[in-house]
């Protein structure tokens, strides 16, 4: 490969590594070629790019990267292939999916949420990750409940008021 060509694919690695949310570095070594297939459809179906790429390229693009990648370089050996997303754990739920039918993917680890994780025994952790629309959910969820306590106090209080308003006004007339 010429020097400009590496260029070129270091600088599109690059630019998808900024675009992510989530990169994932595993290994599909071994996958034969419907399993490899069937692995890159359910990349599409759930919103994954999955590139194999040479750990040296990789490790150029991660270098000029936004991010610090730095925590990955060590897990840069042997085959690997990237996952990249927008969900934090979209590509972990993906590799469990495929996992029932397969020991691939591996996963190495995983740069997601500003933190880097190693290791193949980190997926069901990586799988618990709430998403941005989850959180906010909580949140809100959190925020509506005192809300509607106070809401629900008012309207049974509120009845208790009018009646005593009236009884005034009664009264008073």
């Amino acid at each position: 490969m010429r020097k400009e060509d590496k260029d070129k694919l270091i600088a599109e690695i690059t630019e998808q590594v900024n675009n992510s949310d989530a990169v994932y570095v595993t290994n599909i070594e071994g996958l034969n070629a419907e399993q490899s297939s069937t692995l890159r459809r359910l990349c599409f179906k759930h919103e994954v790019t999955l590139k194999v790429v040479k750990n040296t390229l990789l490790k150029r693009a991660m270098d000029a990267a936004e991010k610090d990648y730095s925590e990955l370089y060590p897990l840069l050996v042997g085959s690997t292939s990237i996952m990249l997303s927008n969900s934090a754990k979209a590509p972990a739920k993906l590799i469990k999916e495929f996992r029932k039918k397969s020991d691939k993917p591996i996963l190495k680890g995983a740069f997601v949420m500003d933190m880097t994780v190693s290791g193949d025994n980190q997926l069901d952790y990586l799988t618990s990750i709430k998403t941005k629309e989850e959180v906010i959910g909580d949140v809100i969820a959190a925020l509506q409940s005192p809300v509607n306590n106070v809401v629900g106090a008012l309207k049974s209080q509120g009845h208790k008021i009018a009646g005593i308003l009236e009884t005034l006004s009664e009264k008073a007339a």
